[in-house]
């Protein structure tokens, strides 16, 4: 019995001693959908079954004023955020993330361009691309003056409802080549000129809000192409006829960060949880899990060719794709965001 008792004792002792050294769970907020699940397998499982503790899973869709909300008001309960990088760099700005120390995720080469940030990082790449369901058009649409043109392809269209990434698709529309979108639209009549484009669409457009809407329209034919992000598109091919068109594309990074204001020992926790997000195991799980681009480069080779093919970095997939100018919608954002609402609610 007193055995018994002194081995009872020894269980629950090394038992307390596991759980202190596992680190305290962590709340992480993401997009959910498709990229949640990749998520789950790449970071979350792992995570836990190496003994650092619980993963509480959290879904938003990108709302910043809740996360300035929690710092503003000092009562901070997500861990960590995935943010797109134009909300990196305002949040950066404006005090609301944890500065971040680079040398916590290695050397800076083993990264694509722009991955590691101040106070955040970038743990994939993403496009949004047209897509299209080749079931419901008679031939292939290659570009976004195809996705204007109601005539030669009729039917509606999705869009994200934004200012962001619909307003360089209208232009791209319009006849500028994507290197030069930005440069359009850093002037007064560039921004006239997209909105002047998408009053020629605005009756066919289908506005979507959340990233698993676009594929549902388009397999059920509420549209015949949309605005997409690649991975939820690539997510469902197996099982319909959807199509990306990687001509005029935009890219960017999806990176974590953590909201100002976060208890010690659950920001640290945190940074752990990052570096172990971008090993490049990890990274090569989540692309096999959704078509997303590693951001650790040291992850490509580990990925299989046919994988590699539905990858917005892939040198063909990139090559006539513009990277989202994240300058341009930290300072332009709030002023376009509020014109586009009020062009949209008319």
């Amino acid at each position: 019995m007193l055995r018994s008792l002194k081995y009872s004792a020894l269980a629950i002792s090394l038992m307390g001693a596991t759980q202190a050294m596992a680190g305290p769970d962590l709340t992480v907020v993401s997009f959910g959908g498709a990229n949640k699940a990749a998520q789950v397998k790449a970071f979350y499982a792992p995570w836990e079954s190496a003994g650092n503790g619980k993963i509480v899973a959290g879904e938003y869709n990108g709302e910043m004023a809740k996360v300035k909300a929690m710092v503003d008001t000092k009562s901070v309960s997500w861990d960590l955020v995935e943010v797109e990088s134009p909300e990196l760099s305002r949040g950066c700005d404006e005090d609301m993330f944890e500065p971040l120390d680079p040398k916590l995720f290695g050397d800076n080469a083993n990264y694509v361009k722009g991955a590691i940030q101040p106070c955040g990082v970038g743990f994939f790449v993403w496009s949004t691309v047209l897509a299209y369901n080749a079931d419901k058009l008679a031939s292939a649409p290659t570009s976004w003056a195809d996705f204007w043109d109601t005539k030669k392809f009729p039917g509606k269209r999705g869009l994200r409802k934004g200012a962001k990434y619909t307003l360089e698709f209208a232009l791209m529309a319009d006849g500028v080549a994507p290197k030069d979108v930005y440069k359009v639209l850093a002037g007064k009549d560039g921004q006239d000129r997209a909105f002047k484009k998408l009053d020629e669409l605005k009756s066919s457009i289908q506005w979507w809000e959340a990233g698993a809407q676009p594929p549902q329209y388009l397999a059920s034919g509420d549209v015949v192409m949309s605005s997409a992000y690649n991975g939820r598109i690539a997510a469902v091919q197996k099982e319909s006829n959807l199509k990306v068109v990687w001509n005029g594309g935009i890219y960017d990074f999806d990176a974590w960060a953590i909201p100002k204001g976060l208890a010690k020992d659950r920001a640290e926790a945190a940074k752990k949880f990052i570096a172990f997000s971008v090993q490049p195991q990890q990274q090569k799980i989540y692309s096999e899990n959704i078509a997303y681009g590693p951001a650790n480069i040291q992850a490509v080779p580990l990925l299989a060719k046919d994988i590699l093919k539905d990858m917005p970095t892939t040198p063909e997939n990139i090559a006539n794709q513009v990277q989202i100018d994240v300058s341009f919608w930290a300072d332009n954002g709030e002023q376009l965001e509020q014109r586009f609402n009020s062009w949209a609610a008319k």
